[in-house]
């Protein structure tokens, strides 16, 4: 079964930059009073925790299939369900982000905004990527490790350009505020656990 071996780890290389940019959604520590961007950023990092550790889980399922000697109906099975489960997630975060409104900051609207079609837009990419998965021809090894080739191509441009406007949401003070919380400091202690 070597064949799909090395593809699947490329797979599991490309994804675990996508939890980094799940990750993304989480502050580094600094003081600030605003209560109202406070409050927000507490709603926002509960909300999000949970599903940073529904794709931590997915990254880890798809690493130790690619571990294991697996067949390509095992990975297949393994790495849909994977995919699916980042689809909920990103769009839960969307969500998460969607409710709590703009932050109190400037062009808070915007930022929101841009980061909720952005979670929106990987929910859906990885949607489809599921998708991929479940059409490939696991009775053809090679065209099994082939399919695969695509779709960690895919992952890495996802995994790329997916966290811009996360980012621009979590400048400054909004950074400073998620930087406080406790389930964001939860959060963000995750990704060193994906290289392995």
């Amino acid at each position: 079964m070597e064949g799909t071996k090395p593809v699947n780890k490329k797979l599991a290389v490309a994804l675990s930059g996508g939890a980094v940019l799940a990750l993304a959604l989480t502050g580094c520590g600094g003081s600030d009073d605003n209560e109202k961007l406070n409050s927000w950023a507490k709603d926002v990092c509960e909300g999000v925790q949970p599903q940073a550790k529904k794709i931590e889980a997915a990254n880890a399922a798809i690493q130790k299939e690619t571990a294991d000697n697996s067949t390509p109906a095992e990975v297949q099975k393994t790495d849909a369900k994977a995919f699916q489960d980042m689809s909920d997630a990103y769009k839960a975060m969307g969500a998460t982000v969607q409710k709590a409104g703009a932050p109190d900051v400037e062009d808070g609207e915007k930022k929101q905004k841009d980061a909720v079609t952005e979670l929106n837009g990987l929910s859906t990419s990885y949607a489809s990527l599921r998708k991929q998965v479940e059409d490939l021809d696991t009775k053809d090894q090679a065209k099994f490790a082939d399919g695969l080739k695509d779709i960690a191509t895919e992952l890495n441009k996802l995994s790329k350009s997916g966290n811009d406007a996360l980012k621009t949401l979590e400048e400054g003070e909004v950074g400073q505020a998620m930087g406080k919380q406790e389930s964001c400091k939860a959060a963000s202690v995750t990704p060193s656990s994906t290289s392995g």
